[in-house]
């Protein structure tokens, strides 16, 4: 059992932690959520003992051994091997210790006796195949795991220190943001590897799918306080909804009683006979604690300007190579994007992802083939190191007026305003902003042109599941073409509609779903790049094609009526609910509502309802012509 109580943590004078009170059962398996700045890692590190809180504490058994990931990435010329094998450090210990003792002395077989025992007893033998198995799942080859640390980036040496923490298997496993240095790939290992962890285990993260398939309990921290919800992520947002629901109909009650206060005092107080009335419920007024509205979160503003229409191909690759210094990275790769088009990218760091996506973006030349694109083709290209180098001085209106040359005020303020930066957060600096609000400048700036084509290589870093959600359903809405390259697995399903697959300097159409490349991924299937059937026998220095131009064009048109007729489901769906409420409590109608009686209302539902049986047909004729 952990157990968390009362912890408060205070730092630069404001409070992070208030009074933060759980008990974690044995061997759960822990999703530790809340919005960015809210105080995660804080927790994590003083469950880790790395930090001691200013009042309350942390209890656990004294012999548990905590296995947590630190900051600093390893270093040095040992190798990955070698550095995963000496995480067990109990097993490293007893190996030394035999190997410094004389074993013809017979005062050390006893000795000698008992650490064969104990290496026996913890699966020493099996311990290299063990490390080497990690090492794979999270990208290293054999050769890679003998290469020196030194030899690696940060991000690799990362992958290194997390391969480390879980062949150790500590008694409490703690994990922030694991998937951060991740690959797709990578992190569906991960989450298979993490599935059959029988320790208790906290894990800090924004992944949807992770946190549903993997963890039992969702610890959830908000305005300093933590609660333990039951089941995954799923779980916890269902039960989330309900207890806002009620928090909304408590305050609309609370507001009903206050007006009903107010209005007595106000009728009463002057007469001498209600006078004492009047006072006793202006003290039960005063007192009355206002239950607050749920705040909205500027942080959940994406809005992405859609472009101009043009005519399809966007763009165009036949037969093109692509790499750096007259080597090619990527050979023989024939691609098409159109207006409207959902694509990701899939593969292991290293393969190739980032390459073709520059080669997509205009910043690479094609070393061999063709590269057409069309001429008033705008590209937004969204990158980490975008984000990391913002100035940190600066104000997202600044940055925002130097992108925009010649701008109006009201242009450059309208275009933050699209992702949240309204008022007095356009003028904060970005030294002080989070990760996820610097990535959201940083898409607003590349998009301050409605581009044509938009290319995001792991936009939902800095991200926490909210954020994600709202990047997903922003992309959904854009009238553009996407490309997208991330680790999110939720991201990936939600945000497209093509799979591409770059490896063994190739990339090609994947023949299957996300489902059948995890399968793929995990061993569990054979599913291998699409390779499309021709129709007429190719022509020189083309490739022939299964769809004809004008069935493309036609691909766009019912995907665009398809998200048109999921519009207008949505919308006729709320005012239909609208229509419903004001029919069975007509004191509680809004608006014309209020005013319309119950025939008019009857009339009215009758008409939104068969509106909504349209759009349903129609969106479900798009969708079936589509998968046609």
């Amino acid at each position: 059992m952990l157990s968390i109580n009362a912890v408060t943590v205070r730092l630069g004078g404001r409070t992070i932690l208030d009074r933060a009170t759980a008990a974690i059962p044995p061997r759960a398996r822990v999703g530790l959520i809340g919005r960015n700045g809210a105080g995660k890692s804080t927790l994590m590190k003083l469950i880790a003992r790395a930090n001691t809180p200013d009042d309350g504490g942390i209890d656990m058994p004294k012999a548990a051994r905590i296995g947590y990931v630190a900051q600093e990435a390893p270093a040095g010329s040992t190798t990955p091997f070698e550095t995963v094998l000496a995480a067990d450090t109990e097993r490293a210990a007893l190996l030394a210790e035999e190997e410094g003792l004389d074993h013809a002395d017979p005062a050390n077989l006893h000795r000698i006796a008992e650490i064969h025992e104990r290496l026996t007893a913890i699966d020493a033998h099996t311990a290299p195949a063990r490390a080497a198995r990690i090492l794979v799942g999270l990208g290293f080859d054999e050769a890679a795991q003998h290469r020196p640390l030194d030899s690696y980036s940060g991000g690799w040496r990362m992958r290194v220190a997390l391969a480390a923490l879980l062949f150790s298997q500590p008694d409490l496993l703690l994990l922030d943001e694991p998937s951060n240095h991740l690959d797709l790939e990578a992190t569906l290992w991960l989450e298979s590897f993490l599935k059959t962890y029988r320790a208790t285990m906290i894990v800090i993260s924004h992944e949807r799918d992770l946190l549903n398939n993997v963890v039992d309990h969702i610890l959830h921290l908000e305005g300093g306080k933590i609660t333990l919800y039951p089941g995954g992520y799923d779980d916890f947002e269902r039960q989330r909804n309900e207890r806002l629901a009620q928090l909304s109909s408590a305050r609309e009650a609370q507001a009903a009683q206050r007006a009903k206060l107010q209005d007595y005092i106000a009728r009463n107080s002057a007469r001498a006979s209600t006078a004492k009335q009047a006072q006793s419920r202006a003290k039960a007024l005063a007192k009355m604690q206002p239950i607050a509205e749920v705040a909205t979160d500027p942080s959940l503003v994406f809005d992405f300007p859609s472009p101009a229409a043009l005519k399809p191909p966007l763009v165009q690759l036949d037969h093109a190579a692509v790499g750096y210094g007259g080597r090619p990275v990527l050979s023989n790769i024939d691609l098409r994007l159109d207006p409207d088009d959902r694509l990701a990218l899939l593969g292991r760091n290293g393969n190739g992802k980032t390459t073709l996506a520059r080669l997509l973006a205009g910043q690479l030349p094609a070393l061999d083939g063709a590269v057409a694109a069309t001429t008033k083709l705008k590209v937004g290209y969204f990158t980490q190191y975008q984000v990391e180098e913002l100035d940190a001085d600066d104000t997202p209106l600044e940055h925002m007026t130097r992108a925009m040359p010649g701008a109006k005020p009201a242009a450059v303020r309208g275009q933050l305003g699209r992702f949240g930066f309204s008022g007095a957060m356009a003028e904060q600096k970005v030294g002080k902003m989070s990760g996820g609000e610097r990535a959201r400048l940083a898409l607003a700036i590349i998009t301050r042109d409605a581009p044509h084509l938009l290319i995001l290589d792991e936009p939902t870093n800095h991200l926490d599941v909210d954020a994600r959600e709202a990047l997903v359903q922003a992309l959904n809405d854009y009238g553009g073409a996407v490309v997208v390259v991330s680790h999110d697995r939720h991201m990936v399903e939600a945000a497209a509609d093509r799979l591409v697959l770059v490896e063994d300097g190739h990339a090609g159409e994947f023949a299957g779903s996300l489902d059948d490349y995890t399968d793929r991924i995990l061993g569990r299937g054979e599913a291998r790049p699409q390779k499309r059937p021709a129709t007429a026998p190719a022509k020189p220095g083309h490739v022939a094609r299964a769809e004809s131009q004008a069935d493309r064009a036609k691909a766009v048109v019912l995907k665009r009526s398809a998200r048109e007729a999921e519009a207008d489901m949505t919308r006729l769906a709320t005012r239909l609910a609208q229509l419903d409420a004001a029919l069975a409590d007509p004191a509680k109608a809004t608006g014309a509502d209020r005013l319309a009686g119950v025939p008019a209302l009857m009339k009215t539902r009758a008409t939104v309802a068969k509106a909504l049986e349209e759009a349903e047909a129609k969106w479900l004729a798009a969708s079936e012509a589509l998968a046609a």
